[in-house]
């Protein structure tokens, strides 16, 4: 898998493209939402090579089991550093990955197919779900010197 550095915001081709406005300051996190966004762009690559059947299936349970393991850091980032939001962000984060278990298991069965509408799901869904939810915690966190 293609490494995401610091070439992210140069490459204008992507689905997502990485920017500074993304960033919640904390290095793991970061990290770990730039591996999410390589997942994405992955599939949206395949598909756009025409690769979209072979790869989604794949690619898709990554970037589920992926998710699930970051949203425990972040909650357990939460936890321990007493955030007060914590309860409505884990529910925030159940209900995603209840949604990306269910994309997964309709393409387990064949009941959907990569396109442009699944892709433009999963690009609102990290991208809403990090600017709009995870922004929250920044300062927080910070402040407690997560980083």
């Amino acid at each position: 898998m293609e490494s995401y550095s610091n070439n992210l915001s140069e490459r204008p081709w992507l689905l997502i493209n990485w920017t500074d406005q993304y960033s919640v300051k904390v290095a793991k996190f970061d990290d770990q939402h730039k591996h999410l966004v390589q997942l994405i762009n992955m599939m949206h690559d395949a598909m756009k090579s025409g690769k979209g059947k072979e790869v989604l299936k794949p690619t898709l349970e990554k970037l589920v089991k992926y998710t699930v393991e970051h949203f425990a850091d972040e909650e357990r980032e939460m936890k321990k550093s007493g955030y007060s939001g914590y309860l409505t962000h884990k529910y925030e984060h159940d209900k995603l990955t209840v949604t990306a278990k269910d994309l997964y298991n309709k393409v387990s069965k064949g009941e959907t197919v990569l396109t442009m509408e699944v892709l433009q799901f999963l690009q609102d869904w990290l991208v809403n779900h990090i600017v709009k939810v995870d922004k929250q915690y920044v300062d927080h966190l910070c402040s407690a010197g997560v980083n």
